[in-house]
C-alpha cells in the first residue's frame, strides 16, 4: 500500500507511523529522518538543505520533493510506503501526484488521524523530558514520574522543551490548520481520505487504522 498520514502535531503519528509500517511491511518514510540522513551522509541535497536551514529559513519545496523522490526509488519501498511529514502542503501535493503518475503508481489512501485541539495541547504541553537521555520521556497526567521532576529510569532533571510550551504548541497547529489541513480536502476531491479518530490507547488507535485502511481497499 502506498499511504500518506496526516493530522495536527500531538495526534500520534510518530508511533502510529512505525505500527502501522511494521504491520503492512512498509518503509515509514519521514521527512524528518530524510532531513537528517541527507544531511549527515553529506548528499547533494543535504547539503543544499543544510545550507537553508544553517541561515534560518525554511527548505524549498523542490528540495524536500527531490528528497522524497529518492527515497522511495529505493527497492524497499517497490511494494509501497507509509509518508509521514510529507506532503506538508498543497503544492507538495500537486508534486507527489505528478511523481507518482510519472512512476505509473498511484496513493492508495491518505489517513487522517483527528484529535481534539484542546487534547492535542495537553499531550505536548504536559510532556517532560530527561536531561540526561531524551529518550527517557514522562507526562504530568498520563505517566507521571514517581517523584515529580525526577526521571524514574537514571534520576535524572525533567524539564520542559521550548517547542513543548502551550504557547509553542498553539503556534505549531495554527500552521498546521494553514498549511497542512488543506490537502485533506485537496485528497478528499480524490476520495482517498479515510479518517480515524486518534485518541484512546495506542493499540486500539492501530487497530482502528488498520480496520479502516482494510475497508477502504
Amino acid at each position: 500500500m502506498r499511504i500518506v498520514l496526516v493530522g495536527p502535531p500531538g495526534a500520534g503519528k510518530g508511533t502510529q507511523a512505525t505500527r502501522l509500517a511494521e504491520t503492512l511491511h512498509i518503509p515509514h518514510i519521514s521527512t524528518g529522518d530524510l532531513f537528517r540522513a541527507n544531511i549527515s551522509q553529506q548528499t547533494e541535497l543535504g547539503k543544499l538543505a543544510k545550507s537553508y536551514m544553517d541561515a534560518g529559513n525554511l527548505v524549498p519545496d523542490e528540495v524536500t520533493i527531490a528528497m522524497a523522490k529518492d527515497r522511495m526509488e529505493q527497492p524497499d519501498a517497490e511494494g509501497g510506503f507509509l509518508l509521514d511529514g510529507f506532503p506538508r502542503n498543497v503544492s507538495q501535493a500537486e508534486a507527489l501526484d505528478e511523481l507518482l503518475e510519472t512512476e505509473s503508481m498511484q496513493l492508495d489512501a491518505v489517513l487522517d488521524l483527528e484529535a481534539p485541539e484542546d487534547e492535542v495541547v495537553k499531550r505536548i504541553a504536559g510532556r517532560r523530558v530527561c536531561r540526561n537521555n531524551s529518550a527517557h520521556v514522562f507526562h504530568v497526567t498520563y505517566t507521571p514520574p514517581a517523584k515529580e521532576g525526577v526521571c524514574d529510569v537514571c534520576g535524572g532533571e525533567l524539564y520542559q522543551r521550548d517547542d513543548d510550551s502551550e504557547e509553542t504548541v498553539r503556534k505549531r497547529l495554527e500552521v498546521y490548520h494553514t498549511q497542512t489541513e488543506p490537502i485533506i480536502d485537496y485528497y478528499k476531491a480524490q476520495g482517498l481520505v479515510v479518517t480515524i479518530s486518534a485518541m484512546g490507547p495506542v493499540d486500539e488507535v492501530t487497530g482502528r487504522a488498520l480496520e479502516a485502511l482494510k475497508r477502504d481497499k
